[in-house]
């Protein structure tokens, strides 16, 4: 006697903050999707304020390329250019371009928070960059 499939949970919506302000888990991924992005070390070349937005900051990195990559991140409120120039981080390296606020980014660093940025709560939302525990060049493919 067969069994019927279990059934699986109903998407949730990205990043919708629950009544304690954690977020929703996203839906589930294929290995395949997941596979088809390209995470890898980059090191923070010159770190400036993005001139049409308060909380991005318009970073060069470096992406073991040989030509330095713009990425625009939302991390002003939690990191000064002090913190971020010379440190190694991961970034989404085959993220498609996208223009914000007139300044092109090409890639998406990877950060960890507390809570979803549209969490409401009384818990004060905290970022930490995601980087390598120890120094690898840039361009090093994460696994």
């Amino acid at each position: 006697m067969s069994q019927a499939p279990a059934p699986q949970p109903a998407p949730a919506k990205p990043e919708a903050a629950k009544p304690d302000g954690k977020a929703e888990p996203k839906p589930m991924i294929t290995f395949e999707d997941f596979a088809k992005v390209d995470l890898r070390v980059a090191k923070v070349l010159s770190c400036v304020p993005h001139p049409s937005a308060d909380r991005l900051w318009k970073l060069s990195v470096d992406d073991g390329s040989g030509t330095p990559r713009q990425i625009c991140a939302g991390i002003r409120e939690h990191y000064s250019p002090e913190q971020l120039v010379g440190r190694s981080i991961i970034i989404v390296a085959n993220l498609q371009p996208r223009v914000i606020r007139g300044e092109e980014s090409r890639g998406m660093l990877l950060a960890a928070s507390n809570v979803p940025k549209d969490g409401a709560g009384e818990t004060p939302r905290r970022v930490v960059v995601l980087g390598p525990s120890t120094e690898i060049e840039p361009g090093s493919i994460v696994s």
